[in-house]
């Protein structure tokens, strides 16, 4: 059986040093023109910090239920990973009660009936060493907490391929299909577009054939209007930004472009 957390360890034993995420920040806003990459080494990193908090803090594992409310982003992959990675189930729509609130509004667990247990409040900004505002009594500021957690992590539980991975808009995914499979080439590198749902299906995709992904979020979603020489200086051979995902079409001559511009570097090298 295939889930997340094997395609992840795939990836790994591939070529960990290779980027696995690009993503950019197109949104307007202080973050605006954002560039950040991650190697599958730094990667696996993030999702061993976020997975220890989430088994260790937390204590959730196989039948915990983990509502996760970001736009797509990269700090929106790897918590979704690391739920998966203590074999707990993703929400996506907001069913009754989960058993922890991900999110980057402070106001949003207010609004909840009945309220969350537990909250962890995320800061997208790349840079962010803490939340720029108030943090709910009790919630856990993932900018300033996450970063003391262990950098290697090791499941107390393994899900069962029964056990439900995942909660989009009608559906519900057990983890015996959670990983989707695509007629795509290896090492595709992947334009993603759509919402969290679309995004977290294409990222599975796409690190499933050993591919990467280059993610932009507008608004609430992810692509937006083509840039061709965005793509070209990203390598990207399958563009489902720019429509031609409902074709499943992908190049087979891909454009080998240089980009100049440098990663991020705190984020790269990981959570401080």
């Amino acid at each position: 059986m295939r889930t997340p957390a094997s395609v992840l360890a795939e990836i790994l034993r591939s070529d960990p040093a290779r980027p696995r995420v690009t993503f950019y920040e197109d949104t307007a806003g202080p973050t605006r023109g954002e560039r950040i990459e991650l190697s599958g080494k730094v990667l696996a990193n993030w999702i061993s910090k976020a997975g220890n908090a989430l088994q260790d803090e937390y204590d959730l594992g196989p039948g915990s239920v983990v509502r996760l409310s970001l736009p797509p982003h990269w700090r929106a992959l790897y918590w979704a990973f690391a739920v998966w990675s203590v074999g707990g189930t993703v929400d996506l729509v907001g069913g009754p009660t989960p058993d922890l609130l991900i999110c980057e509004d402070p106001d949003l667990a207010a609004t909840l009936e009945p309220a969350p247990g537990d909250v962890v409040l995320v800061t997208l900004a790349a840079l962010a060493r803490s939340h720029s505002g108030p943090v709910p009594p009790g919630a856990m500021d993932e900018a300033r907490e996450l970063a003391t957690y262990g950098d290697q992590f090791a499941a107390v539980a393994d899900p069962a391929p029964d056990d439900l991975a995942l909660i989009t808009d009608g559906a519900r995914s057990a983890y015996r299909s959670v990983v989707p499979h695509r007629d795509w080439p290896a090492n595709t590198r992947v334009s993603l577009a759509g919402d969290l749902t679309a995004v977290l299906g294409s990222t599975l995709a796409a690190w499933a054939v050993d591919g990467s992904v280059v993610l932009a979020r507008t608004g609430q979603h992810a692509g937006g209007e083509p840039q061709p020489e965005r793509l070209a200086v990203e390598r990207v051979t399958l563009d489902l930004a720019a429509g031609s995902a409902a074709a499943g079409r992908h190049s087979t001559h891909p454009i080998l472009v240089h980009d100049p511009r440098p990663a991020v570097k705190d984020a790269s090298d990981g959570p401080a």
